[in-house]
């Protein structure tokens, strides 16, 4: 047990009482309440941190767009957005004579930005360009804040960095109205309603329950979408070639795989389903470096887990990291870069397999997770067939807590293209 200024929270490792937080689907456990108000101008009440019957609902809206089936269809325009920032890539790297240094995370976030708005938002990345902006903005604005979450009325005070937070706030705010509502509109017109955010939209009508208005619900949601569906994805993007760049045989072995997959054809939902050595790296990267810090819960009863009981309105936070590093779990080479821990599937790799957790635990898994390893084989896939990369000395390793765990002084890299 720990506070944070009027938090408690319960710090859980115990495999037996991580598999009992997974396995439980009342309703008394759910997201911090804390959530909503400290990260509200993110997060607002979406998906990602409302409870009960509400979250009940938006997980029906939103769940059945990222299944599997769907996310098939939309590999088209990830190739699209990749092959897009890879001829940028490569016009830099010729106009260097064939090597070029380049710090690729902006590019990685632009990409995956691209591949989101377009996806579940009917729109592309130049539309969508100036809300992306605005949420990272949001997102370094509100990391700056983290050490000052729990602190009671602290978001209240008229701080330099809250009047940011709160202008951003009501600047996204606008913006994404506005996208819905030429969105309803051009519906209207042409009766074309199959993405995300015309589901969002009437769910939003449909929504019966009083915690958040048509608009709320709106905002909201397209927040977490926005910010969630591009940004973990984009991130771990970055970490996958960092560790391929620091081990060359296994960025070699993957780059064979998929030359050997393609055959020079234009890449396919297919056959991403036979690159099991990417699979493996991308596991091992979310294994190393996962995106968020911790899977958090909050009593919003009085519950019992394991010989506990634990009083309403503590908090419960489950350490992925450590989790994903524990000896014990996975074996004495716990901290090394191995994707051959996975040749068997994460049950092989990881025992018990509920202590692998990039994606979350229990009925709260992520439910845009389809879309992200799809995603990630996509961009690593067309990365290995065009270029050769390497660390750049400049790069410096500092993984830093911005909401999501990220390369804090950027990845650089040495690309070479391959002839």
């Amino acid at each position: 047990m720990y506070s944070t200024g009027s938090i408690q929270a319960l710090f859980v490792t115990d495999p037996d009482m991580v598999k009992e937080i997974a396995n439980c689907k009342s309703l008394d456990i759910g997201k911090p309440l804390y959530l909503q108000k400290e990260l509200g101008a993110l997060l607002g009440m979406g998906i990602l941190t409302s409870n009960g019957d509400l979250w009940a609902h938006q997980r029906k809206v939103i769940a059945p767009e990222f299944f599997m089936e769907k996310v098939k269809g939309m590999v088209h325009l990830m190739i699209e957005a990749a092959n897009r920032m890879l001829i940028s890539w490569e016009n830099k790297v010729e106009k260097e004579g064939g090597s070029a240094e380049m710090v690729v995370d902006e590019s990685l976030r632009s990409f995956s930005a691209d591949v989101i708005s377009r996806a579940s938002f009917g729109s592309n990345f130049s539309e969508g360009k100036e809300i992306f902006n605005k949420i990272r903005q949001l997102q370094k604005a509100m990391a700056k804040q983290n050490m000052l979450i729990g602190v009671p009325g602290s978001r209240y005070l008229p701080t330099k960095t809250n009047r940011e937070i709160w202008s951003l706030d009501t600047s996204i705010r606008n913006l994404i109205l506005n996208v819905a509502k030429r969105h309803h509109l051009h519906d209207s017109v042409t009766c074309v309603n199959n993405d995300l955010l015309h589901s969002i939209v009437e769910g939003a009508k449909a929504d019966p329950f009083s915690s958040c208005t048509p608009e709320d619900f709106i905002v909201d949601n397209c927040k977490n979408i926005y910010f969630a569906g591009h940004e973990t994805t984009s991130t771990t993007a970055a970490w996958c070639l960092m560790l391929l760049a620091s081990h060359p045989k296994w960025q070699s072995c993957a780059r064979a795989e998929v030359l050997d997959v393609c055959q020079g054809n234009t890449l396919n939902a297919d056959m991403l389903k036979k690159l099991k050595t990417v699979t493996m790296v991308i596991q091992e990267t979310f294994r190393l470096y996962p995106p968020a810090a911790f899977v958090t819960r909050e009593a919003l009863n009085d519950i019992k887990l394991g010989s506990l009981n634990i009083p309403k309105g503590t908090n419960i936070r489950i350490p992925i990291a450590l989790a994903h590093r524990d000896p014990a779990i996975w074996g004495p080479s716990s901290d090394r870069f191995d994707p051959a821990r996975f040749a068997n599937g994460i049950a092989g790799a990881c025992k018990p397999p509920h202590m692998y957790m990039p994606f979350g635990v229990g009925t709260r898994t992520c439910a845009g997770q389809n879309l992200a390893m799809v995603e990630l084989k996509v961009v690593l896939s067309l990365v290995l067939s065009r270029f050769e990369f390497a660390l750049s000395p400049k790069y410096v390793h500092c993984p830093a807590f911005r909401l999501t765990i990220e390369p804090g002084n950027g990845m650089p890299l040495i690309l070479k293209k391959l002839s």
